[in-house]
């Protein structure tokens, strides 16, 4: 990618989507509707409203936990994925409660939680099944470039 190449982000306030050159992404850009941060290093909460245009919409990395409050697993790789999400700020990392939002999650044919799928630019480029510790999540993530 060339560092006059832009990317489209979409803001994980207002859900406004920005234009920002590659090169200004390790400048903690702000959204040009909202003024907040576009690059959070925690985990956004996706929505039936707001899943698909952050999927489709990022140009950047973008990670999406899909999850449920029933899934035990979920619950113990939670705390993981934030930390991994705190270690790598120039990825968007998502989370999106399968069983609260089924409509947002079924495009997706997740098939046993947690589950992660790893998207640019609307789309999938990696899928890793089943909790992780953080450390396993970075690799993981870095290995995807």
């Amino acid at each position: 990618m060339s560092n006059s190449q832009s990317l489209y982000l979409v803001c994980p306030h207002c859900a406004a989507t920005n234009r920002i050159p590659a090169s200004r992404l390790t400048e903690s850009p702000k959204c040009g509707k909202c003024q907040k941060p576009l690059l959070t290093a925690t985990p956004i909460i996706l929505t039936d409203k707001t899943a698909h245009k952050t999927i489709q919409k990022n140009d950047v990395l973008t990670i999406v936990d899909f999850w449920a409050s029933w899934c035990q697993p979920c619950h113990m790789m939670a705390p993981q994925f934030e930390q991994a999400a705190a270690q790598l700020p120039n990825v968007v990392f998502a989370k999106l409660q399968t069983d609260q939002f089924e409509q947002a999650a079924a495009p997706y044919g997740i098939r046993s939680l947690p589950t992660m799928v790893a998207f640019r630019g609307g789309k999938e480029i990696a899928r890793q099944s089943g909790a992780l510790p953080s450390n396993q999540i970075v690799q993981w993530v870095q290995s995807l470039g």
